[in-house]
This record gives C-alpha cells, structure tokens and sequence, in this order.
C-alpha cells in the first residue's frame, strides 16, 4: 500500500491527510472531491479556502458553521450587501478568523460572483469552464500532489483580472480539488471511486447564451 494512503479504523483504505479526526474523515470521505454545481457552496468553498491562507484546513473546517452563520450562509447576494459595519462585525466574532483582508475580500468577491453570474448564467458555468480536458490520472503519491497547477494558475489569473483576491493559484488548486473539479483523491483511496463515479454522471453546467 502507498505511503500516501492508511488504513483507518473502519478498515477502508484512504488518503493520509485526514488522520484520524472524525469530522476530518467525515469531509474526507463524503465531500472532497465530490463535484459541486451550487452556486453558493461553490462561493463558500473559495471564500474559505481563502480564510485558509496560513492556517491549517483542519481549523477552518471546524470553523464552518460559525463561518455560514457569520456570512449569512454564504448567500453571494446577501454578502455582497454587506456594508462596513458588516465588516466591524465580523472582526469583533471571536468564532471566526478575524483577519481583516480575508473579511474585506470576502466581501469584495461576492461582488464579483455577482457579475459572472451576469456574464456566464451562474457561477457554476464559469467555473466548470475552467475543468481540465484530459484527467491526469489517479495521483499515486504525495509528491504527486502539486501546491498548484496548470489549469489552477489559470483560473487565478482569470479571477484576479475580474478584480478577485485572495485567489491565488495554491488557494484556486485547494478549492479545485474541495469541489471536484478535478478528483485528487490517492490512487487506492476508496473515495477516489466514489468521486469519479459522481463526475461520470455529472451534467456539467452551461453558460446561458
């Protein structure tokens, strides 16, 4: 068995990464790489990925529901109202990673969703557009993991003329893999199966013409 899987308690065998947290293994098993269509999730999942900057994803992901209750679940139009009491409230909730930049930013971006949204239908269009053509195949080792790629320094590059921040190619590549547009999962990881298995049947959205 690779290094880069372990064999949990329940006895499947997956990536290394969650260890043995349980809300870890959850996340894990039934949402990394699974694909996401839903505008908002797709929104939430990139705004954290951004708060994530610096910090473990373990203590963002513990964070989650203090983050939905803070950002009104992630409603793009909702956050994009906020206005800069919104943003003194943000930074005085003890619950959340009260980084000023990642809050402004947040704020910013909801913004900016809103006029993809205009552009391409909804977000999902614009960002299923960016999927890559040809799988590379299953990664069978960490090292085979990059902090970035190709298709991920694009899309930054893309989302940053369109006035994004805090979306860098690393923190673009984590939100790529989170929400399925590629399936990242370690060759033998049981959930790497399950994820393809739900992008074979996806129906990727379309821009509205």
């Amino acid at each position: 068995m690779s290094t880069a899987t372990r064999v949990g308690g329940d006895g499947r065998v997956r990536c290394w990464w969650p260890g043995d947290d349980a809300g870890y293994l959850a996340y894990h098993d039934g949402e990394w790489g699974r694909p996401v269509t839903d505008d908002d999730r797709l929104f939430e999942k990139l705004c954290l990925e951004g708060f994530q900057a610096g910090l473990s994803w373990l203590t963002i992901l513990r964070k989650r529901g203090n983050f939905r209750a803070a950002f009104c679940g992630f409603d793009i139009a909702a956050v994009a109202a906020f206005e800069p009491r919104d943003i003194e409230r943000l930074l005085g909730d003890a619950d959340i990673v009260r980084h000023r930049g990642k809050i402004i930013s947040a704020v910013n971006n909801a913004g900016r969703a809103l006029e993809v949204i205009e552009e391409f239908g909804s977000l999902a269009a614009y960002i299923w557009g960016w999927e890559p053509t040809l799988g590379a195949g299953p990664p069978a080792s960490m090292e085979a993991l990059p902090a970035s790629t190709e298709e991920s320094e694009s899309l930054a590059k893309d989302l940053k003329r369109r006035g994004w921040t805090f979306v860098g190619p690393t923190t673009v590549n984590a939100f790529m893999q989170s929400m399925g547009l590629v399936n990242d999962h370690i060759e033998g990881c049981f959930a790497r199966a399950d994820c393809e298995s739900e992008r074979a049947g996806l129906a990727r959205p379309q821009p509205e013409l």
